[in-house]
């Protein structure tokens, strides 16, 4: 958690980042700017978790949002390029939290396949299903993973202003990551 930068004002956010969409996501979730701007275009597109713990305080209109587990784009990336491409997008906040349910996922096999059997999978098509996808989606560290997507992406899209942020579900604030 120390590579994490609090950001509460505008002098807080990070350079790269200072008025563009981020600043504004910035400003609007953790409470430094009015939400009064009318917003009718989307200015970038968010990839973060899933997780229901998470909710953006944003304006309407002001995102794309794309929800997987870990912020994993990966398996979304089809999804990514249309909002480059159609939609016009040259900004992306790729959002992680802590206590992630992709963080060691390779360790809740049994967990994983108990609950589909309970919901009515055959034992070995379950645990086929696991060992197929929990590669695919395990994300190991949340921060070290958003930095490396963030780079993968920033090499995909080279015009596109790429965000590593991360959700605090204890404060439920956005961090700016230290890249190093």
């Amino acid at each position: 958690m120390n590579r994490l930068i609090p950001v509460d004002s505008d002098n807080a956010v990070p350079a790269p980042f200072r008025n563009t969409p981020i600043h504004k996501l910035l400003g609007w979730h953790n409470g430094f700017l009015d939400h009064d701007e009318h917003v009718t275009t989307p200015e970038l597109l968010v990839g973060m978790c899933m997780d229901n713990r998470k909710k953006l305080r944003i304006p309407e209109n002001f995102a794309f949002i794309l929800r997987s587990g870990g912020a994993n784009m990966r398996p979304s990336e089809f999804k990514v390029s249309f909002a480059v491409a159609v939609g016009g997008v040259r900004t992306l906040a790729l959002i992680v939290h802590n206590f992630c349910g992709m963080v060691g996922l390779s360790g809740r096999r049994a967990e994983f396949v108990a609950g589909l059997v309970d919901a009515g999978w055959d034992r070995e098509l379950a645990e086929q299903h696991f060992d197929a996808y929990a590669p695919l989606f395990e994300i190991g560290n949340e921060i070290d993973f958003v930095l490396s997507e963030a780079t993968r992406l920033r090499a995909r899209y080279p015009k596109v202003l790429v965000a590593p942020l991360f959700y605090n579900v204890e404060d439920n604030r956005l961090y700016a990551i230290t890249e190093t």
